[in-house]
This record gives C-alpha cells, sequence and structure tokens, in this order.
C-alpha cells in the first residue's frame, strides 16, 4: 500500500531541515528526502568545511606573523591531511546531528534516496513522488504538501575547451586536497574563488586569479572591490581581470591555461585549477515538468514573494529558487513558511533586509543598500566613510586593512545600508544591521557610548565622518 504524506521535504538543507522539525511538531506526518548526506550543502560542501579550513589557513597567516608581535617561531609547517582531519570530524558531527534531529519525532522521517515527480500525477492536489532509494529499492509515496529544497552544485563552464578532460577542482573537490598545490589558478573571482584563494595562499600555495570582468568582487561599489583588490595583491595573490579562458590541457599536476586578456593571449602553467564561476540549481532529476513547475532561465524553480512554486502545494526555499544563496536566506524562507502554513501569517521575501559576509581576511561583509544601488535607485543618500586604520582597535591588533562605509537617508537619519571591509568585519556590520532593524538613526550610533576599546567603538568616528563634511 502506498505511505502518505501530509508534507514532504525533497532535499536536507538549512531552510528544508528546521521546517520538517516544525511541521513534525505541529502533527504532520512529514518526510525529509535526501538522496546523499543529511544537513545540505552548508554542513557538507559549503560553511562548515570551508570555515574550518579556513581557520587553519589564520593561524597560519598569524603564525608567519609572529615577529610582527614579538613573538618568534621557528619553521612553519603545513600538514594538509591534519587540517583535512580536522575538517573531516566537523563535517561528520554537524552531519550525525542534523540526522538524528530529523528522526526524534515520531511524525517524521528520514528517506534516503533520489526523488522524482511521477509520470502520472492524481489531479486532485496531492502529488505522487517516485523514490530511489540508496540500498537499491524503490517505492512510491503520495503528498499532500511538498518542499523543494535541493539547492545548487558548482557550475561548470562548457565554453572552455578541453576543461572537462584535466583533473579540474571545484568548491566541494578542492576541500578534499590533502596536499598543497604548487600553482593554483582560480578561474572566477567571486567569494567562493577569493575565500580559497586566500586560504591556499596562506598553507603555501602560488595563486592567480583569472576574471573576466574588469574588476572584483562585482556586486561590490568600485571602492570597496578596489580596496579589497589591494589587500589580496598585498598578499601575494595576482589577480588577471579582463581576462578569458580559452582552453586548458596537460594531464596531472602539469597543466596550462590558454587565456585571452586586454594584453594579448597569455599561457599559464599550474598544478591545481579551480573552477569557481557560480553554480547551478539542482533540479534535473526531479522532473519538474511533471508537476508543471515552471523555471526561470537560469533553471531556478520560479517561486512568488511567498515562496509558491505554480504548482498547487508546492513551495521551493533555499538556493534552488535563485536569489542570494546565503545559509541566513535559506534559514529565512523557513520562518516565512512556518508562519504562514502553522501559524495562518502573512510573511513574504518582500522588503526583507538581506545582509551577508565574504571570509576573506580582513572579511567582506554588507548589509542593506550599497553606494551603487542607491546611485542605480536615483536615491539621495548621505554617505559616511573612513579606513579602517582609523579603528583604534585594528590598530592595537596590527590588523589596519579596510574601510568602512555607510549609507543615511538625509530626510530621516536612518540608515540605509553599510559595508565593512575589516577585521571582524561581519560582527561589526551586524551591529549596523541591528540598528537598522530597530529604526535608529544614525545619531543613536555616533553618540551611543560603547566599551574603549572595542571594535564597536568605530562607529563613533564612522557616523562623524560623512562625505558632505557634516555631522
Amino acid at each position: 500500500m502506498m505511505e502518505s504524506f501530509d508534507a514532504v521535504v525533497i532535499g536536507s538543507g538549512q531552510g528544508g531541515n528546521p521546517l520538517a522539525k516544525s511541521m513534525a511538531k505541529h502533527g504532520w506526518k512529514t518526510a525529509v528526502i535526501e538522496r546523499r548526506y543529511a544537513g545540505g550543502t552548508c554542513v557538507n560542501d559549503g560553511c562548515t568545511p570551508s570555515k574550518t579550513i579556513d581557520a587553519s589557513a589564520r593561524v597560519a597567516y598569524l603564525a608567519r606573523r609572529g615577529a610582527d608581535f614579538g613573538v618568534h617561531t621557528g619553521e612553519i609547517r603545513i600538514d594538509m591531511a591534519e587540517i583535512y582531519a580536522r575538517k573531516q570530524k566537523m563535517v561528520l558531527t554537524s552531519r550525525e546531528n542534523n540526522a538524528k534531529g530529523l528522526t526524534t519525532d515520531p511524525n517524521s522521517s528520514l528517506l534516503m534516496g533520489q526523488a522524482s515527480f511521477a509520470e502520472k500525477q492524481p489531479g486532485d492536489g496531492t502529488h505522487l513522488l517516485d523514490l530511489a532509494m540508496n540500498d537499491g529499492t524503490s517505492r512510491q509515496i503520495s503528498a499532500a504538501r511538498i518542499f523543494l529544497n535541493t539547492g545548487e552544485r558548482p557550475h561548470i563552464p562548457e565554453e572552455i575547451d578541453g576543461l572537462r578532460d584535466v583533473p579540474y577542482l571545484d568548491s566541494t573537490s578542492i576541500m578534499e586536497l590533502q596536499t598543497v598545490p604548487g600553482h593554483l589558478v582560480v578561474i572566477g573571482a567571486g567569494y567562493i574563488a577569493l575565500e580559497f584563494a586566500q586560504m591556499f595562499l596562506r598553507f603555501g600555495a602560488t595563486v592567480t586569479v583569472l576574471e573576466r570582468g574588469e574588476r572584483l568582487a562585482p556586486h561590490e561599489d568600485d571602492d570597496v572591490a578596489e580596496c579589497l583588490r589591494g589587500i589580496l595583491t598585498e598578499d601575494g595573490i595576482r589577480i588577471i581581470t579582463c581576462s578569458a579562458v580559452s582552453r586548458v590541457h596537460g594531464s596531472g599536476q602539469e597543466l596550462k591555461l590558454d587565456i585571452v586578456t586586454d594584453d594579448g593571449p597569455q599561457t599559464l602553467d599550474a598544478t591545481h585549477v579551480l573552477v569557481a564561476t557560480g553554480r547551478s540549481p539542482n533540479v534535473e532529476p526531479l522532473h519538474l515538468d511533471r508537476a508543471g513547475i515552471a523555471q526561470s532561465k537560469s533553471g531556478h524553480i520560479q517561486v512568488n514573494e511567498k515562496l509558491e512554486t505554480t504548482a498547487a502545494n508546492i513551495w521551493a526555499l533555499g538556493d534552488v529558487k535563485g536569489g542570494p544563496a546565503f545559509t541566513h536566506v535559506s534559514y529565512d524562507d523557513f520562518r516565512i513558511l512556518r508562519d504562514n502554513l502553522l501559524a495562518k501569517g502573512q510573511r513574504s521575501t518582500r522588503d526583507r533586509l538581506l545582509t551577508y559576509a565574504m571570509f576573506t581576511d580582513p572579511e567582506l561583509a554588507r548589509v542593506g543598500l550599497s553606494e551603487a544601488e542607491a546611485k542605480k535607485q536615483g536615491r539621495e543618500v548621505r554617505i559616511a566613510q573612513i579606513p579602517m586604520k582609523w579603528m583604534a582597535r585594528a590598530q592595537e591588533m596590527d590588523e589596519p586593512r579596510g574601510m568602512m562605509k555607510a549609507l543615511v537617508d538625509p530626510k530621516t537619519n536612518l540608515i540605509l545600508g553599510a559595508t565593512v571591509l575589516g577585521v571582524e568585519g561581519g560582527e561589526v556590520a551586524a551591529q549596523i544591521q541591528i540598528a537598522i532593524m530597530g529604526g535608529l538613526p544614525y545619531t543613536a550610533l555616533r553618540e551611543g557610548i560603547f566599551a574603549h576599546p572595542t571594535k564597536s567603538e568605530a562607529l563613533n568616528t564612522l557616523f562623524t565622518t560623512f562625505r558632505d563634511g557634516k555631522e
């Protein structure tokens, strides 16, 4: 007899898991279907492993800088096998905890396998799913509600000749390395690309970053992107902008990249190539067309502001729906669905305050509106800006690189957005975010009493330093 569920979540991501637990607690018979590992991208291939490796890279960086602080050490030795083992321990613990959390409620099940919409659907508002289980068996289930949380995977460009014939790395496989690359060439200059570029530079690799566009971090303001480039160049990363890879050839760790630049064609030698040119949605095995689910040109699942797809009783959340691909956005998707479905709420994605951080060192964090976005909207703003070296704590830590800037509405004095490129920039930006969430005018931060010498104290300085010279 076919098993029926009140709700089925396809994909065990950071939005789907808490949603499944909430629905089970609400009394709905719920199943999570996961084809690979519990926890989704964040736990297994994203935030958890990469930030664990990044912590090791920062220790290597600080160890080499010991003499700057009067602490003299011996030769620094990098053991990638130990770094890998530390990363794996963190991932496996998180993965196991995620799996346990989905099976503690009697209304909740975790089914390991690949789900797809059945070829014939009942047409009564429920949906049939075919499951190819990881143990080799198959089954069919029925669901009154379905939530698609299948995430994304690294995008591998088709136009680069020979790329698929060489042992290239992506954002998942690079974290499996147990030796330091000789020369790592990174194709792409977004967040994933730059984080890994700096990490492996600190482990001892020579690193070159190739970017098709005119500058790094294309979503940031020009001055922020230029400041970031200066920092990474100072560290020793070679950055070639306005460059396109036409061909990759070679074998093993003897690879060559033919590139076209504004200065003409070049050939780069590399031991390893990391492809970090964006991500693609995991949708192909689902057979979305069988359920009448529309997709965007990029293949992402189309949703409205309440995360409803074009099919009745089917929603999508997390990276698979497109838009900002961040764990905290996925978790907010969960909140929207939880409140609307379980508490008769009216939450939506409209006007939610977005924030993110790139974990280069120093961190680059942004919340709300950027200067470029304000100009595009034709919005009048006042801009406060200071170099990070004006932060006393940054000087004391000998971490003065970077900048801070904030946008203020000249009529209401409300803060519209901020960018912090500096030591623990994500934490500093979060304090500005709290002020925005609370509807505080910038003067509250300008006049606020912050403990000395904390990084927060720089907010006093920032909001007394406007480009127009006025306070």
